[in-house]
C-alpha cells in the first residue's frame, strides 16, 4: 500500500476513533446510571435494594472475563467486527432492562458488561492506527477523559431526569436504541482492508493464547492489576453504585445533592487522569506519582468521613476523583513491564484482573455495609465504617506498589561511553 493510501486510511481511523469515543462514553453512562435509580429498578425487578446491587454488580463478571476476549478479537478480526459486536451486545443489554423480571435484569446487566469490555481496548486499537506514536498517549488520555465524562453524565444528567419523574424504562429504551445505532455506525465507519487482516490474523493463528501466557506469567502484571483494582473499587463500587444511597440514608442529603456529590468523583477523573499522567511523564517515573495519588485518595476519604466540616461533600468527592486518576498509571506500567509483542493483550489482562478485584469486593461490601444501610442507630458511625473499608483497600494497594519495578524512562540513563544503564 502506497503512502497516499496509508494517509487516507489514517484519516478514516481517526474518524472511527471518534465513533469509538461515543461507544466508550455510553459504556460509562450505562455503568453508572443504575446508582440514581435504585428504588425504581428494585421495584421493576421485584428485588430488595441489596438484591438490585447484586444484579448491578454482575456487570463486572462479564466485563472482566470479556476483556480477555476483546483483546483476542481485536487481534484476530480487527476493530470493525469487534466493536460492532460489542456495541450491539451493549444495546441489547439495555433493552433487556425494559422487561420487569429479575432474570431479565441480571441477563441485561451481564450483556452490558460483556459489550462494554470492547469499548476501551477498541478505542486504543483505533487510536494506535490513526495517530502517530508522538500523539498516541494524548489520544488515549483523551479517550479515558471522555469515558469518565460519561460516568459523570450517568449521574449528573440522568439523576435529575429521574428526579423529575421520567420513568427509568424510557431511559433504557432510548439509550439502548441509540447504542445499537452507534454499533451500526462503527460497522460502516471503521475500515476493514486486506492489509489489516493479513497483518492482524495470520501471525496469530498458530498460538491464540500465547500472549496471555506471557503476560500472566509475569508477577508484575498481577501487581499492576491488583493495585488498579483496589484504586478503582472506591469509584466503581462506592461512587457509581452505593454513594447516592449512602449519602441519603447515612448523611441525610436530599436526592439531588446526593446525586451531584456522587457524580463529582467521575468528574474529578476527567482532570485526574491526564494530570497525574502528565506528572509521570514529567518526572519520568511511575511509582512516586502512583503512591502520591493513592495517598491523596486516603486523605480525601479521611476528611470526608471524620472531618466533614472542613470541605463540602461535593469538593471532597471531586478531590477523591482527581486522586483516583492514579488507578490508570498501572495501565502504563503493565505495558512497559511486558514485551512489545504482547502490549495489546496486556490491556485485556489488566482489565481482567482489575475488574476481577471489583467483582470480589462488591458482594463483600454489600454484605458488610449495604444490607445494614438505613437500619443502624448511629448512621454517622456506619458511614465511617463503610468508608474505612475503602481506606484499607487503598492502603493495601500502596503496599503492593512497593513490589512494582519502576518502568519509567527516568530509570535509564547513559554512561560516559554512551551506553544505557539503570539509575
Amino acid at each position: 500500500m502506497d503512502a497516499n493510501s496509508n494517509r487516507s486510511y489514517t484519516k478514516y481511523y481517526i474518524i472511527a476513533w471518534g465513533f469509538g469515543l461515543v461507544f466508550y462514553f455510553l459504556d460509562y453512562v450505562i455503568r453508572s446510571a443504575p446508582a440514581v435509580m435504585i428504588p425504581e429498578l428494585s421495584h421493576s425487578f421485584s428485588v430488595s435494594e441489596v438484591g438490585l446491587v447484586t444484579i448491578i454488580g454482575t456487570y463486572y463478571y462479564t466485563y472482566s472475563t470479556c476483556s480477555l476476549i476483546a483483546g483476542i478479537a481485536l487481534d484476530r478480526f480487527g476493530a470493525k467486527y469487534s466493536l460492532f459486536a460489542g456495541a450491539l451486545i451493549l444495546g441489547i443489554g439495555c433493552l433487556l432492562f425494559l422487561i420487569s423480571s429479575q432474570f431479565a435484569g441480571t441477563t441485561g446487566r451481564l450483556f452490558q458488561g460483556a459489550g462494554c469490555a470492547f469499548a476501551f481496548p477498541g478505542c486504543v486499537y483505533l487510536a494506535s492506527k490513526g495517530f502517530s506514536a508522538k500523539s498516541l498517549a494524548t489520544a488515549i488520555g483523551f479517550t479515558q477523559c471522555f469515558g469518565m465524562l460519561g460516568g459523570s453524565a450517568g449521574q449528573f444528567v440522568v439523576g435529575p431526569l429521574i428526579e423529575k419523574g421520567i420513568d427509568n424504562t424510557i431511559f433504557w429504551l432510548w439509550i439502548g436504541v441509540f447504542t445499537i445505532l452507534v454499533a451500526f455506525g462503527l460497522y460502516f465507519v471503521i475500515p476493514a482492508n486486506k492489509t489489516e487482516k493479513s497483518e492482524e490474523i495470520s501471525p496469530k493463528k498458530q498460538s491464540l493464547l500465547s500472549p496471555y501466557k506471557i503476560v500472566f506469567s509475569n508477577p508484575q502484571s498481577w501487581f499492576c492489576g491488583i493495585i488498579s483494582g483496589l484504586l478503582f473499587a472506591p469509584t466503581t463500587i462506592f461512587a457509581m453504585t452505593w454513594a447516592v444511597d449512602f449519602f441519603q440514608k447515612d448523611r441525610a442529603l436530599d436526592f439531588h445533592t446526593a446525586t451531584i456529590s456522587s457524580a463529582m468523583v467521575a468528574f474529578g477523573w476527567v482532570f485526574g487522569c491526564p494530570l497525574l499522567g502528565y506528572f509521570t511523564d514529567k518526572i519520568r517515573k511511575r511509582k512516586p506519582v502512583l503512591v502520591l495519588g493513592a495517598s491523596m485518595m486516603i486523605l480525601s476519604l479521611v476528611q470526608l468521613l471524620y472531618f466533614p466540616e472542613l470541605l463540602p461533600i461535593k469538593v471532597s468527592m471531586f478531590l477523591l476523583g482527581v486522586a483516583s486518576g492514579a488507578a490508570m498509571i498501572p495501565y502504563s506500567i503493565i505495558k512497559e513491564a511486558n514485551p512489545d509483542n504482547v502490549k495489546g493483550s496486556a490491556t485485556g489482562a489488566i482489565n481482567f484482573i482489575t475488574f476481577g478485584v471489583t467483582t470480589i469486593l462488591s458482594p463483600i461490601f454489600s454484605h458488610l455495609f449495604g444490607q445494614t444501610l438505613g437500619n443502624t442507630t448511629d448512621k454517622m458511625v456506619h458511614f465511617q465504617e463503610a468508608g474505612s473499608f475503602w481506606i484499607i483497600g487503598i492502603a493495601i494497594a500502596i503496599l503492593v506498589s512497593f513490589m512494582l519495578k519502576e518502568t519509567g524512562q527516568g530509570t535509564i540513563t547513559k554512561d560516559a561511553a554512551g551506553n544505557f544503564i539503570k539509575d
